[in-house]
């Protein structure tokens, strides 16, 4: 069964197109065809869908649906959006000179990715704009490239969470067809392609599908509006819905991955959850099409379920994002303590982090003032994916602040490490791996003024937990779109590009220590080393090591690493000259069990392997 093709306006061929659209809400509904000549196409009901067939329909047709001879609306289904959100739908070919036929995809242990937000990572802020970038990627060593939300949101400036039409593909970044170029050029060159999807919420413009059924429900509320509606009268229906789109990003244009927007936003308290039917859908039509394709979940309630199978009561899912990672690391890096951040900034979070994935496993949390999370320790670390910076932990700050302007150029390069050489995914923001100074601010392009207040109210509001007394740029002004787009002037500056061949020097120890050690199957032996102020991190498996140091002290510290008996290659040391440090006095090697004290520079990165385990 092809769910992607039975929802919406589908072309065949010979300019004749099928038409299915469920409409419980509806008596009648026609197919108002705009183009070419006006006329209306009746649609037959079949119990809640009204469905039909029609010719002299090319692709390019423009059309609305018409509800009981009175409203025209677009389709919740549409393919494009070529006129906004409230203009009409548009009839969309499915043919496109894929390729990528040999393509299965990576492993998730290979993963290493790369978000982005197309409007503002070229200066065209276009798919086709992000192609001739793919190549620098490739030599740094990502593999995976995902692309914020693309479904249609109003207007041209958004980080696409306002999105109200899932199936249709920005029409200012280039619509379908530029996507599908996209994705296969991504497959040309190695690299998985991720799509962030939104289905615990639609945007507050533009949102039409009220219209046609009970898409949503009041018994819930999420933090931007109405729940979806997935265990309420009618919920089986939307489940249909949400998971053909899932399918149909997968299936017509290739996508390796969908990253699960905010599913603690997805009520849902049937005994059959929609996420372990989505996982069940989705692996079930990976194996059909012979690929891999993973579903990545971001939430914050630290809930194992997410990750276990449905046979224990678990969801299914592949992946999952590890905020408690990062607030680790950012507390320990800038000191930083307000709003979510009270509940880190001890050494003890990011060793339980480094030795569990999730570090609140149910202990009581300050800022919750409640216990939160569950244990994650049964879970292999690369299931989690770690970062340092992302579109969230750096947008929704006040200011937009990268990491790149609240820490030392010594600093960046130590977050990098700690998240490259983790046993979790590593995830880079773009911009990050040449230390990119532009902000990435909170932006939208809403056209009804009342929503614009409400919005810039609510962004005041959603600092109220920090210690930022300015008010928050405006999010409605053209200037703060601007000012996020990447200034990729800096790689070729010197320290741009220190930082950008260190990045490249870390994720190629990083593929020696997946081949050598496993990295990512287990959680390594971990110990702080006080008051040294170094964090230590040990692999090891079948008589190979890797040992790798962390330095947060402000200041050079002595300490004994104590390592094994053996000869130890110094694999890197972020101090060196070479990566733009202030330069160092290390010898090439060390031997053990002879003590051997080592200096660690002030936020600094040391990793020595077991000589012969290097290749």
């Amino acid at each position: 069964m092809r769910l992607p093709a039975e929802l919406g306006a589908v072309y065949l061929k010979n300019n004749h197109c099928t038409f299915k659209v469920w409409a419980p809400n509806a008596k009648q509904v026609e197919v108002l065809l705009l183009t070419p000549g006006e006329r209306l196409l009746p649609l037959q009901m079949e119990g809640d869908y009204f469905c039909g067939q029609g010719g002299d329909i090319p692709p390019g047709s423009l059309y609305f649906y018409r509800l009981n001879g009175e409203v025209d609306r677009p389709d919740p289904a549409s393919r494009s959006q070529p006129q906004g959100v409230h203009g009409p739908s548009e009839v969309v070919t499915l043919e496109f000179p894929w390729n990528d036929h040999a393509w299965v995809g990576p492993p998730l242990t290979d993963y290493v990715i790369y978000e982005l937000h197309v409007g503002t990572f070229t200066p065209e802020g276009s798919f086709d704009a992000v192609i001739p970038r793919l190549e620098c990627l490739q030599e740094l060593g990502v593999t995976a490239v995902e692309l914020m939300p693309v479904a249609q949101f109003p207007g041209s400036r958004n980080w696409g969470y306002d999105g109200v039409f899932p199936f249709a593909v920005q029409y200012s970044y280039g619509g379908p067809e530029a996507l599908r170029r996209l994705v296969n050029a991504c497959h040309q060159r190695g690299l998985a392609v991720i799509l962030d999807v939104v289905y615990n919420h639609l945007g507050p413009e533009g949102n039409y599908l009220r219209d046609f059924g009970p898409y949503f429900t009041q018994r819930y509320q999420t933090p931007w509006g109405e729940a979806i509606n997935f265990d309420g009268p009618g919920g089986d229906e939307v489940r249909r819905y949400f998971i053909s789109n899932a399918l149909y990003w997968i299936t017509d244009f290739h996508i390796d991955a969908l990253r699960l927007d905010a599913l603690h936003a997805v009520i849902d308290q049937s005994a059959q959850p929609f996420l372990a039917e989505l996982a069940e859908a989705v692996h079930l039509q990976a194996a059909r099409l012979g690929r891999r394709v993973y579903l990545i979940a971001e939430s914050d309630l630290n809930d194992v379920r997410h990750l276990q199978a449905s046979e224990i009561g678990g969801y299914g899912l592949d992946s999952h994002w590890l905020d408690d990672f990062h607030h680790a690391l950012h507390t320990l890096l800038t000191r930083e303590t307000g709003g979510y951040y009270q509940d880190f900034g001890g050494w003890e979070h990011l060793a339980a982090s480094y030795r569990q994935g999730f570090v609140y496993a149910g202990q009581y949390s300050t800022f919750r003032r409640r216990r939160h999370g569950s244990s994650s320790q049964v879970i292999p670390p690369y299931r989690f994916i770690a970062f340092a910076q992302n579109h969230d932990q750096i947008g929704n700050r006040l200011n937009g602040e990268r990491l790149s302007q609240l820490v030392s150029f010594e600093a960046l390069k130590l977050a990098a490490a700690a998240v490259i050489l983790s046993p979790f995914t590593p995830l880079l923001f773009m911009g990050e791996e040449y230390g990119e100074k532009a902000p990435f601010l909170y932006f939208i392009s809403h056209t009804n003024p009342d929503l614009i207040e409400a919005v810039r109210r609510g962004r005041a509001q959603e600092f109220a937990h920090f210690d930022w007394e300015s008010p928050p740029p405006d999010p409605q002004a053209s200037e703060t779109f601007e000012r996020s787009r990447l200034e990729i002037g800096l790689l070729k500056q010197p320290e741009g590009r220190y930082l950008w061949q260190y990045y490249q020097k870390l994720l190629e120890i990083r593929r020696e220590m997946i081949a050598t050690v496993d990295l990512g199957s287990y959680y390594p032996e971990v110990q702080m080393l006080q008051p040294a102020a170094v964090l230590s991190l040990k692999y090891s498996r079948n008589n190979h090591y890797y040992w790798v140091f962390f330095g947060f002290s402000d200041r050079p510290q002595v300490f004994d690493p104590q390592l094994p008996a053996g000869t130890w290659r110094l694999r890197l040391a972020s101090a060196e000259s070479r990566w733009g440090g202030p330069g160092i006095d290390l010898a090439a090697t060390c031997n053990s069990p002879h003590r051997h004290n080592l200096v660690i520079s002030s936020h600094a990165c040391m990793v020595y392997s077991q000589e012969g385990t290097s290749r």
